[in-house]
Order: C-alpha cells, then sequence, then structure tokens
C-alpha cells in the first residue's frame, strides 16, 4: 500500500504567469514531484522486503534513497504552497504577517539583507538543490539553508518554512541556464501569508526538540 501520495495543487497550471509557465508547473509537479512520491513509496517496499528477509547488503542505498526521494517529496510540497500569484513584495505587518517580518529582521539585520543571503544561496547551491529559509529550534532563530539535492548540507530539526528550487527542472524550459534571473523573479510570487503560518506552526513545535532528558 502506498504511504506517500502526490497532493493536488493549490491553484491551476497558469496561476503563476508570467513569473513561472504552465508547462514548467505541469511538468515539474506531475512528473518530478509525482516521481519522488513513487520513489519514496518503492523504497519502503525494498526496505521492508530487507526486513523480512534480514538481507542487509543494500542498506546504505535504501537509506539514501529514502531520504533523497522523501526531502524531496516534502520540499515541494511546501513550494507550491510558498507561491501564488498575487504574491511578492515583503511581508509586513499591516497584511498580518508582523510576527514574521519581525523575526526576519531579528535573525538578518533586514528583509533587504535575508533577500540576498536567500537569492546567494539559492542561486549559488552546487548542482542541484534548493535554497531554504528554515525555523532553527535551539535558538528560536530564523537561518538560510544550502540543500544539496534534496537532503543534504541542513540543520538537524531545523524546519523548512520558504523555499526556492534551484534545480534545473524547475525553470530551464523558461528561463534556460539564468538561474539567477529565475531566482530573482521568484520573489515576485512569495506567498508570505503560508510563510508566516508555517513559521508560527514551527516556532509553536520549538520545544519538542529536546537537547537533553
Amino acid at each position: 500500500m502506498a504511504i506517500y501520495t502526490l497532493p493536488e495543487l493549490p491553484y491551476d497550471y497558469a496561476a503563476l504567469e508570467p513569473v513561472i509557465s504552465p508547462e514548467i508547473i505541469e511538468l515539474h509537479h506531475d512528473k518530478h514531484h509525482a516521481a519522488y512520491v513513487k520513489g519514496a513509496n518503492d523504497t519502503l517496499e525494498q526496505l521492508e522486503e530487507a526486513r523480512d528477509k534480514d538481507q542487509w547488503g543494500a542498506i546504505n542505498g535504501l537509506e539514501k534513497n529514502l531520504a533523497f526521494h522523501l526531502s524531496g517529496h516534502i520540499l515541494h510540497s511546501i513550494y507550491w504552497h510558498n507561491m501564488t500569484g498575487d504574491g511578492g513584495g515583503e511581508p509586513l505587518e499591516k497584511d498580518g504577517v508582523g510576527e514574521l517580518a519581525d523575526a526576519i529582521a531579528e535573525s538578518f539585520g533586514s528583509f533587504a539583507k535575508f533577500k540576498a543571503q536567500l537569492t546567494k544561496a539559492a542561486a549559488t547551491t552546487q548542482g542541484s538543490g534548493w535554497g531554504v529559509l528554515a525555523y532553527e529550534p535551539v535558538t528560536g532563530r530564523l537561518i538560510v539553508e544550502q540543500i544539496y539535492d534534496h537532503q543534504g548540507n541542513v540543520g538537524q530539526g531545523s524546519v523548512p518554512i520558504l523555499v526556492f528550487d534551484a534545480w534545473e527542472h524547475a525553470f530551464y524550459l523558461q528561463y534556460k541556464n539564468q538561474k539567477v534571473d529565475f531566482i530573482e523573479a521568484m520573489w515576485r510570487v512569495v506567498n508570505w501569508q503560508d510563510v508566516s503560518k508555517r513559521y508560527a506552526s514551527a516556532k509553536s513545535r520549538a520545544n519538542n526538540l529536546l537537547l537533553a532528558p
């Protein structure tokens, strides 16, 4: 039985034009995201077989595959909701996201400095990967992370609340090899309401990470 399922998009394929074309959204969601869901489910089945047979010769590869596909599924699930056709700008108190705006200013100095760091992190991720704004529960601060592939180079326990997909399949049909142009354009569709809700949720669960009993 499949454990993970492909979530429906919260908008139609054309909702993010002109920043992201309908063709990219359709291929990205229906093909690439779907492949990560299938990969996670297939790997779980293979791990179940390994347990049943007590055969562990492939355990390293299976654990790596599970991390890759599952992280890809989770990050993409966040990614779709992080965007909206009437988004962009910056989080402001008058829009009901003042707590997020304050946290960004406290953690990075200003929104402009945060935007510059996340833009550079996403645009310069080596190979395929993501630029991520995450809540770090030990200090209660926001941090920017580079995620290589889907799962590497992250702080344990950090919670992603805003993700920029920097894999070529996210932009190549429209932006060719100009990844920086795509990342700059992404700021025009950021759904700050969604990011704010994720920040509040992550902050409320911060005590779940116990560094000592």
